[in-house]
């Protein structure tokens, strides 16, 4: 479910009630945690935490006039979904966050490689988004994101 919003207010605004307290909530808890330097923005109809072209700026190397993607929040047709890059790319960061998220939620979560989904917003564990945010500094996202790219 991809929105036409160009504004992280305009997305929230076009949400069900209980979608945009879930993603306002994500938001938040994201925006405290997420290390200086992440800066957020509107990007593939999603609320995005990006690495400015001031940081980086060769930017994405599918579309370098688009900042390098870190890790996105979004309102999908039958989910909420918090994809983050640096499981993607860090398989002991996947591994703590899946542990971590079993002992807060009780069980394993519904995901796929930097996607995780919620079918039931009442059900994400906000503080462990949180935590996750703080996990890597921009800095850190471009060294991990520069030597994925040399692997392909």
């Amino acid at each position: 479910m991809r929105s036409d919003a160009t504004t992280v207010e305009e997305y929230l605004e076009s949400l069900p009630a209980d979608r945009k307290e879930a993603i306002a909530s994500l938001r938040k808890v994201i925006k405290k945690n997420l290390p200086k330097g992440f800066k957020e923005a509107m990007g593939y109809g999603m609320i995005g935490y990006v690495v400015p072209h001031s940081l980086y700026p060769a930017g994405y190397h599918c579309t370098p006039e688009l900042p390098l993607p870190f890790m996105n929040i979004a309102s999908q047709k039958n989910f909420v979904a918090v994809y983050h890059m640096g499981i993607y790319g860090d398989a002991a960061l996947l591994d703590w966050f899946v542990d971590e998220y079993i002992k807060v939620v009780g069980k394993k979560p519904d995901m796929g490689k930097s996607c995780i989904r919620f079918k039931k917003p009442e059900l994400i564990p906000f503080e462990l988004f949180g935590k996750l945010a703080s996990k890597i500094s921009p800095e850190k996202w471009i060294e991990m994101y520069e030597k994925m790219l040399k692997r392909k």
